[in-house]
């Protein structure tokens, strides 16, 4: 295919991606011809080459509770308890099983003009490494081997991502002429265990050709970072979706397990390793501006704060601060976020454990206080006017609503993770450089522990829990408030929660309920995922809602704020070596001034009536849509989908 060459952007991914521009990008991709042999003449002209995949990849990561390569989007976190409010998936109302109501991930219809879609993102992989040494002899064989490693890793993260939307999908790993008369082209879908073995096999030749760390290159991907996508892959493929045999076989736990610990070996020899020793660090890790190094991020998305219409902003910032502070109007933390977090002594938060739901920031851990702000407590930013939250309302003798600092919010906790303390509001936070940390270290220890958990070593899992908990300044007592556990299915439960807390609006829940089938107990494909939740003592998401309160002031008042001249005392800093202390004065005002009272419409309404989540079981692993179906009629449709005539689909992703 030919490739225009009239604008460059540099776009790395990490361990990065970031923007910077000059005066030439690869722009348009048609006749599904062969690149122009002189990207190969120059290594800058090989790297514009490498620089556009990386682009088409990842320009849309904008926000780090957003998932899937090339589309991102935040869709996934809304069907978790991070965010309230239904989604199409989780709607009880509708129910999809037909071909046309399939995702559209995979792509559509081929045209002159080759979209961003995820085959067509392989093709340019697979051109591209077809190529390079070939008509690339004359580059120098170190740096052919490095742009290599990289389109070898873009080719795993897309076909992983594929896996997870659908389950087995065709593997294409040569440059192929669109026809409808080729049967060689006509790839049907393969297994599961084809896909992560070719995925695998990519991110091994990955590893093996790229360099631990870039010299002057920060933000593309390294050795580590393919280890440690191995590693999510493993534990994926391991787990009760995609292994009918989770329970009662170790293979694919101790192949996980040892993709993790290599990751791991590799990424610690190369400079990497939980950031910091303290909460703050741990807050301040997410912002640490100008494209810094950080040890934690082993793939990280590169930003940058110019308004050019070039760079890419990070959409987080804007979005999670209040209107008081000049964002659009904050993320509300449903009741079940706010409820979920450990205690101080990582204990959980019951009410034999000192818990109290209303006054719900006493005591938490300290993590708590880094990924929520609340009423009364302190939330920086550079202008610093007004830096202490009040997110209330009032009624006034009529019971008509009054809102604190025109904050009117439907949880008395608002999401302020991987938030920037020094952003202006200048701009009201639209040209935001925090980077998104895509990969961090702690998740892969998460990895490990969970590998282990499900082996039986309790004992390593929970060492691997301790070392995330050590590192916000939890205790060790008591195992770091974990206690002892019983068996592999209290320790898998142990590091499931531990991942809904460290790992929080970061675009991850939503694939740890989807690979162990946490939202019903139906039978998918031959296997009851409520044996699943019974093992590990849990409830099914079915059934349950995304619950809302107004942080609501006591008595009747007039249209004036009752507590604007009593909250002027109130301030409550994180920082502060007093802060508990603070939080002791907060908790004696909320108890004087304020009661929850649920909003009028819930969370999780259709149409303003209360719902609860239902997810069917054939959404688990999603369809095929019509159009690629009808234009390739030789792939199966999914078990539990319609296929493009109506016909029940008989592609089994359990096998």
């Amino acid at each position: 295919m030919k490739l225009k060459i009239n604008k460059y952007i540099t776009l790395a991914f990490v361990a990065v991606l970031s923007a910077s521009c000059s005066d030439s990008f690869l722009e348009e991709k048609k006749n599904y011809g062969s690149v122009d042999d002189s990207f190969y003449e120059s290594q800058e002209r090989a790297n514009w080459y490498v620089n556009n995949v990386y682009f088409d990849y990842y320009s849309a990561f904008k926000s780090p509770n957003q998932s899937l390569v090339g589309s991102f989007t935040d869709v996934y976190s809304k069907m978790t308890e991070e965010v309230g409010g239904i989604q199409p998936l989780i709607n009880p109302t509708i129910t999809y099983v037909n071909a046309a109501d399939g995702s559209g991930y995979y792509g559509g219809k081929l045209e002159d003009k080759i979209n961003n879609v995820p085959y067509n993102r392989i093709r340019d992989c697979n051109s591209f490494i077809r190529d390079i040494d070939v008509k690339g002899t004359n580059l120098d064989k170190t740096f052919r081997d490095q742009a290599k490693g990289q389109l070898y890793y873009l080719r795993a993260v897309q076909y992983f991502d594929l896996m997870k939307v659908y389950g087995g999908v065709p593997i294409v790993t040569e440059v192929q002429t669109p026809s409808s008369e080729n049967e060689e082209i006509k790839v049907p879908r393969a297994t599961v265990t084809q896909v992560v073995e070719q995925i695998v096999k990519d991110l091994d030749m990955a590893a093996s050709l790229l360099p631990p760390n870039w010299t002057s290159e920060y933000g593309r991907v390294t050795k580590g970072a393919a280890l440690a996508v191995k590693s999510r892959v493993l534990l994926t493929y391991a787990s009760p979706l995609f292994n009918k045999n989770w329970d009662n076989s170790n293979e694919r736990w101790e192949a996980a397990l040892k993709a993790g610990l290599e990751a791991e070996t590799a990424l610690t020899a190369a400079g990497y390793g939980l950031y910091g020793n303290s909460a703050k660090d741990w807050q301040n890790m997410f912002a640490l501006g100008g494209n810094a190094f950080c040890s934690e991020a082993i793939t990280t998305q590169l930003l940058t704060v110019t308004n050019s219409n070039v760079a890419m902003n990070n959409s987080w910032e804007k979005a999670i601060r209040p209107i008081s502070q000049g964002g659009t109007g904050s993320l509300e933390a449903p009741k079940e976020m706010i409820d979920l977090f450990p205690m101080d002594n990582g204990a959980r938060p019951t009410t034999a454990n000192g818990y109290n739901s209303f006054l719900f920031f006493i005591k938490r851990d300290p993590r708590f206080y880094r990924t929520f702000a609340f009423s009364g407590v302190k939330w920086d930013y550079k202008e610093s006017a007004k830096p202490v939250v009040w997110a209330y309302r009032w009624l006034d003798g009529a019971n008509k609503s009054y809102y604190s600092d025109s904050n009117n919010e439907t949880s008395p906790a608002l999401v302020r993770k991987m938030t920037d303390v020094t952003a202006t509001n200048a701009s009201s936070f639209q040209y935001s450089g925090n980077d998104i940390l895509e990969y961090r270290y702690a998740e892969l220890l998460l990895n490990i522990a969970e590998s282990y958990a499900a082996l039986g070593q309790t004992g390593n899992a929970v060492a691997y829990l301790g070392r995330i908990r050590k590192r916000v300044g939890i205790s060790s007592a008591n195992n770091y408030g974990i206690g002892t556990l019983s068996d592999k299915y209290a320790a898998i439960e142990a590091v499931l929660y531990e991942r809904r807390v460290e790992l929080a609006y970061e675009g991850k829940r939503f694939w740890d309920i989807q690979r162990w089938m946490l939202y019903d107990n139906a039978t998918v494909s031959g296997t009851t995922s409520g044996s699943t939740i019974t093992k590990l003592g849990l409830q099914p998401i079915n059934g349950t809602q995304r619950t809302g309160n107004y942080l609501q002031y006591k008595n009747p008042a007039t249209n004036a704020d009752p507590l604007a001249a009593a909250r002027a005392s109130i301030s409550a800093d994180p920082d502060s070596a007093n802060f508990q202390t603070q939080l002791t004065a907060l908790a004696a005002f909320y108890t004087d001034n304020f009661i929850f009272a649920a909003p009028p419409t819930p969370m999780d309404n259709v149409n303003n009536a209360a719902v609860k989540i239902k997810f069917n079981p054939n959404y688990y692993i999603m369809g095929l849509q019509n159009t690629v179906l009808s234009q390739n009629p030789w792939l199966k449709q999914t078990i539990g989908w319609k296929d493009a005539s109506g016909g029940d689909g008989d592609y089994n992703y359990q096998e």
